[in-house]
């Protein structure tokens, strides 16, 4: 059984750091696309980060240059490390796993962990 669990969360000022993490269990994690997928109260959900089966990361241009996804295969954890954030990365993160980059959204996903940035 597929399972991702997000952990991280919390509440900063702006300009602060936070580092989430996603545990995954029930699949080959190595072969998977992993990605953060955020969305904020009255919004639609939005793609943060992915990171493809080896390695290669990919951005929103929101989040450029202030998050780094990464991934560790032997430990089966996605991390997003959040700098410089602003209010507007308030929202719920979530990781999600496809085999294909292009499946994420129909794919698995965890239940979330909040990021809120106070100003």
């Amino acid at each position: 059984q597929v399972q991702l669990v997000e952990s991280g969360g919390g509440s900063v000022q702006s300009g602060g750091s936070l580092r989430l993490s996603c545990a995954a269990s029930g699949f080959t994690y190595s072969r998977y696309c992993l990605a953060w997928f955020r969305q904020a109260p009255g919004k639609e959900r939005e793609g943060v980060a992915r990171i493809d089966s080896v390695g290669i990361p990919s951005y929103a241009d929101s989040v450029k240059g202030r998050f780094t996804i990464s991934r560790d295969n032997d430990k089966r954890t996605l991390y997003l490390q959040m700098n410089s954030l602003q209010p507007e990365d308030t929202a719920m993160y979530y990781c999600a796993a496809a085999l294909f980059c292009s499946n994420l959204i129909g794919g698995n996903w965890g239940q979330g962990t909040q990021v809120t940035v106070s100003s």
